[in-house]
């Protein structure tokens, strides 16, 4: 993966970038306000010895940058801590004396800096007052040789001692700044990492490499959809209606050299929108004055009758058997030039039905009888019924559901249709997530759907009105026969 992918997981999973950011400059926030204030009280020493001569001045300036190394420990010694906390109380002990001393040296150089951090400022600097009291007096008993009177080195205070007039921490600005920067770097990486973990199809690119075939159709989610899933009334004019639209021009034109006349739809599970997605290309390319037959091959459950408001109980499987002809059972729908043959009713042997002679014989006659046939077909993870039928038909529409399925469930059911030498005609991505852009074009530009346009004559017969269908049903009737 590139930067560019990786951010494009970043922008998917935003809102996990947004709450971990939140959580760390809340985070930030509580501890700076839980944390007393501390204050910072300083003394600084120069460490010097007498000395004749630039040889003697050098030599010496080594030997005390040497001990400047030492007397940092001497200053948070116990026995110095020891005298401080006895020469003046300060309400703490020896050893949280010793905590509260740090010490500092310059390279180079003979100085010696001691810091005291204390949440109280009158005891930080009475601490360091004390500190460098009891310091000079230690390191001159230190060093004075036995039976001298004084000491070779020379300890004097040149700075402080001085206590801050703000404390130094907390610091809000600085605690909020790292806590939003950190955020933000462990939201990015969970972010990325939510991104790799998650295997669902997310996206029309992934789809289309997925299976390896162009995407025809992104179809928008609609929340109106789950109560009124077809295309007709007040959502012939919805974004979802116009996508649909698109699907049928990219399929009548995905192979202008060989036209798929009968198409499968499919997907890989159940529940992806595939027999809506039958049900609304059937009435999308009917709209368009082509003579569309809609067939309901998923005999294990069947629901094109029920979103088309139509009866189902004979139907697919009572032909197949023999028990009618399929001009008896065909059923017109609307006044578009749709005809509608239902699942009828359930088998015991489904895909032995859709495999046998009899639907091959009544798909090759069909295909004369109608400019296209659209069949609503059984998932090709679930059962062997969907692979059965899109053998039988010119081309497979594979439908998948953005966010449900995972890429290797796509991947399955592409290789399934792959493997019995079905030609996929395209994928199509079914309740996307469209940028809200995308969907203001749309409405801005939105128009009312004009009437289905007059088809030339030829191949196509003309438009499909009232009394075509009924012709139509008339040459079932004597195709079956």
């Amino acid at each position: 993966m590139d930067i560019r992918s990786y951010l494009r997981l970043v922008r998917r999973h935003w809102w996990i970038v947004l709450i971990t950011l939140m959580a760390a400059l809340g985070t930030a926030a509580l501890i700076t306000v839980r944390t007393p204030p501390r204050y910072v009280a300083s003394v600084t020493f120069f460490v010097t010895t007498p000395s004749q001569g630039v040889t003697d001045a050098y030599q010496g300036g080594l030997f005390l940058q040497q001990r400047v190394k030492s007397y940092a420990d001497l200053l948070t010694s116990d026995r110095l801590a020891q005298s401080v906390v006895a020469e003046s109380p300060v309400g703490l002990t020896a050893d949280q004396v010793q905590r509260r001393v740090t010490t500092a040296t310059e390279a180079g150089t003979v100085l010696l800096k001691a810091t005291v951090t204390d949440t109280d400022q009158t005891r930080a600097l009475k601490i360091t007052e004390a500190l460098s009291a009891k310091f000079v007096e230690l390191v001159q008993k230190v060093e004075t040789p036995p039976g001298a009177t004084s000491a070779p080195i020379k300890l004097e205070v040149v700075s402080g001692p001085r206590v801050s007039a703000s404390p130094v921490a907390p610091q809000p600005t600085r605690n909020l700044i790292i806590g939003g920067v950190l955020g933000l770097l462990i939201g990015m990486a969970l972010a990325v990492l939510r991104g790799l973990a998650d295997v669902r199809m997310r996206d029309a690119a992934a789809l289309q490499r997925v299976t390896g075939s162009p995407l025809l159709g992104e179809i928008p989610f609609e929340s109106s959809a789950r109560n009124a899933p077809l295309i007709v009334g007040e959502a012939a004019n919805s974004a979802r209606a116009e996508a649909v639209r698109k699907l049928r021009t990219n399929l009548r034109f995905v192979d202008v050299h060989e036209p798929a006349r009968v198409i499968a739809v499919t997907s890989a599970l159940q529940g992806e929108g595939k027999t809506t997605m039958a049900c609304n290309t059937a009435i999308a390319l009917a709209e368009a004055g082509w003579r569309v037959l809609l067939i309901d091959a998923d005999l294990r459950r069947p629901k094109v009758a029920d979103y088309l408001g139509l009866d189902g109980g004979v139907g697919l499987t009572d032909v197949l058997v023999g028990d009618v002809q399929v001009g008896d059972v065909v059923q017109r729908w609307g006044e578009k030039s749709l005809l509608v043959l239902p699942s009828g009713s359930a088998p015991p042997n489904p895909s032995e039905l859709l495999g046998s002679k009899a639907m091959a014989d009544l798909l090759l006659g069909l295909r004369e009888s109608a400019d296209i046939v659209v069949i609503d077909t059984a998932p090709l993870l679930a059962v062997t019924d969907g692979v059965v039928v899109a053998v039988q038909a010119d081309g497979a529409l594979l439908v998948t559901q953005q966010g449900r399925t995972s890429r290797s469930q796509v991947a399955a059911a592409a290789r399934s249709l792959n493997s019995v030498s079905v030609r996929l005609l395209g994928c199509v991505l079914n309740m996307a997530k469209m940028p809200k852009g995308d969907a203001y074009q749309y409405e801005a530009y939105r128009v009312t759907v004009p009437a289905a346009p007059s088809v030339p004559t030829g191949r196509r017969g003309g438009t499909a009105g009232t009394n075509e269908v009924g012709d139509r049903t008339q040459e079932l009737t004597r195709l079956s026969r």
